[in-house]
């Protein structure tokens, strides 16, 4: 995906764990941030405690979402995602991605993935790996500040 393209739909969905979610629910309330983990990723799971930091330091201003992308056979057992998420405290809805739609729909090739759209559903960064959350808190409250001064 490149920078200021729409979100793409959130379709396709095997599951939805926590809660089901649209786009149209996410757009134009306020900025989205849209994680992508696996249940076989060290790095992902390294990271989710920032994440789930992140989700509740701004629940009342930014929506997150995660999707589950499975790098493999073994990612696709469903009790398995569950275990792993109440492990690691993923509360928010979770998109499970086994048929790799929305993986293709963002264009994504990595796990973790983070997308940050603002709440017109503009993606204004994209950002992969397990390092680097300062830089997506940033760019997280650089969306939140223009919001706020565009109200």
């Amino acid at each position: 995906m490149k920078l200021r393209e729409p979100m793409p739909e959130l379709a396709g969905a095997t599951e939805w764990l926590n809660g089901q979610v649209t786009k149209e629910e996410l757009v134009g309330t306020k900025p989205t941030l849209i994680h992508f983990w696996s249940i076989s990723c060290h790095l992902c799971k390294e990271a989710m405690p920032q994440v789930n930091q992140f989700r509740d330091q701004y629940k009342d201003k930014l929506n997150v979402v995660a999707v589950h992308m499975p790098r493999s056979e073994d990612d696709l057992n469903l009790e398995e995602i569950k275990k792993v998420a109440a492990k690691h405290e993923i509360t928010q809805p979770i998109f499970v991605d086994s048929e790799h739609k929305l993986t293709e729909a963002f264009e994504n090739q990595y796990v973790p993935a983070y997308y940050v759209f603002d709440k017109d559903g503009k993606l204004r960064h994209f950002q992969a790996g397990g390092s680097g959350m300062k830089m997506l808190e940033k760019r997280v409250n650089r969306v939140l500040d223009e919001m706020e001064k565009s109200e």
